[in-house]
């Protein structure tokens, strides 16, 4: 489990780095200085929990037995698909709807640090 969250995470920090340069440079003459600032919140969370992931797995390196952590993990990761990528898509094309979707994932980000906090404390 440790080597899928380290996978998981390196590969979202390759994408955070291509959507943020994306960003700064594709979408800084198409999009509203609040819509690429929306995009940028959304870089920037998923950049944050990109690195969140990779702690996980190498907390799960020195926890093997911890159930929690994995939990923890996937949060991060839902997190990561229903708050950035809500906003992404709301940012390129404008759709509020998505707006509705976001704080599901800002849940999920809080859900799973408090949760990997307690993993840790739980551990021996």
């Amino acid at each position: 489990m440790p080597k899928t969250f380290l996978i998981l995470g390196t590969l979202n920090t390759v994408l955070c780095i291509a959507l943020g340069a994306f960003g700064a440079h594709g979408l800084k003459r198409v999009l509203s200085a609040d819509m690429l600032s929306v995009y940028h919140t959304g870089v920037q969370y998923h950049f944050y929990h990109a690195f969140g992931i990779i702690v996980i797995g190498l907390l799960l390196l020195h926890f093997p037995k911890s159930r929690l952590m994995p939990v923890s993990g996937w949060l991060m990761m839902a997190g990561i698909v229903l708050f950035s990528f809500s906003l992404y898509v709301l940012s390129i094309t404008g759709m509020r709807g998505l707006g509705m979707i976001t704080p599901f994932g800002g849940v999920s980000f809080l859900t799973a640090w408090l949760l990997l906090a307690y993993a840790i404390w739980k551990e021996k």
